[in-house]
């Protein structure tokens, strides 16, 4: 895999080193695809990351069947079969699927967020999510955001999360959060992040230039914040599963169905990173806090440029379940 390092001059006090992975999945595999997170996690420590961020959905895979195989097909058995190696190939945290992530995170005291498809016993055990998953140095989980509203064709194969992993982790002098894919262009759900001190926003996506170059530099504006939007990356031909119609997929007339798009943008709205597409890179840059605090001079959302006696935001953190059982 290939390593791109920005340099910059920033002191050491003021410096958090983040490793972006634009990598792909093992598609449907979650343990081979859990292996290479983990290797990956280590090269980004060997470089002295502080952080490791993963695009939306990579373990176990982004459901690119859905709008090549008729998706909205009612009762299809292609659709039946495909969803039904998904939900064996979903991650159950509580069962410790994370495990081998948390080690390593702890190993080389590196914290890490990732995109998950959770397969979440307190919902059943037959739903999956879309969730970003925070994992600190100590290699303990800090939050599991799952993906407020899936998006158009993920609503075939999603189900829809709640807040309570809206939350933000202090890393460093920063302040990070992070939400999934399209949950970025929710202005309610950024504000809860920024209300809670953010001043580096993560951006997970299953990959795609489109999302990603004109969104970043907004949010680093909005946000006067670091905006880290990491993207997936996959080719047609790396769909490597015995599925129905899986043939349709390897047949699409196109290098990529995720061509990633990784980027880095800086609290002014200025690319400290460009987008970078078409190749698996693990993507090495310092960020200094003491741009965020020049950035905050002008335009804090959250401080001094907001009005709560005015506009005030009520969030629910409570994991939703649709069952609360009490033991005598």
């Amino acid at each position: 895999m290939e390593i791109l390092k920005f340099d910059s001059d920033v002191s050491a006090d003021e410096r958090l080193r983040v490793a972006l992975a634009q990598i792909s999945p093992v598609f449907l595999n979650r343990e081979a695809t859990i292996a290479k997170v983990v290797e990956t996690i280590s090269a980004a420590a060997d470089k002295g990351s502080d952080l490791c961020v993963f695009g939306e959905a990579l373990i176990p895979g982004y459901p690119f069947w859905v709008e090549n195989t008729e998706g909205a097909k009612f009762e299809s058995p292609v659709q039946q079969e495909w969803y039904a190696e998904y939900l064996e190939q979903g991650v159950d945290i509580e069962r410790g699927d994370l495990d081998p992530i948390c080690k390593i995170a702890k190993e080389h005291s590196i914290a890490v967020y990732v995109g998950i498809m959770e397969r979440p016993m307190d919902r059943g055990g037959h739903t999956l999510y879309a969730s970003i998953v925070y994992i600190d140095k100590h290699g303990q989980i800090g939050s599991v955001h799952r993906k407020l509203q899936p998006t158009y064709e993920e609503r075939l194969v999603w189900g829809m999360g709640d807040g309570h992993g809206l939350r933000t982790h202090p890393l460093g002098k920063f302040t990070a959060g992070g939400l999934n894919c399209w949950e970025n262009w929710l202005p309610l759900a950024r504000a809860s992040l920024y209300g809670q001190g953010e001043d580096l926003h993560v951006a997970i996506w299953p990959g795609g230039i489109h999302n990603t170059e004109k969104l970043t530099p907004v949010l680093a504006l909005e946000g006067r914040s670091y905006v880290l939007s990491v993207s997936g990356i996959i080719k047609p031909e790396e769909i490597d599963v015995e599925l129905p119609d899986v043939e349709k997929l390897n047949a699409i007339e196109k290098p990529f169905l995720a061509n990633g798009g990784t980027c880095i943008a800086s609290p002014n709205g200025e690319w400290l990173v460009e987008p970078i597409t078409n190749k698996e890179c693990l993507i090495i840059a310092d960020l200094d806090h003491s741009n965020v605090r020049k950035a905050r001079h002008s335009l804090d959302v959250a401080g001094h440029y907001s009005r709560p006696d005015v506009l005030e935001l009520n969030v629910n953190r409570k994991r939703l379940s649709t069952v609360n059982i009490k033991e005598e």
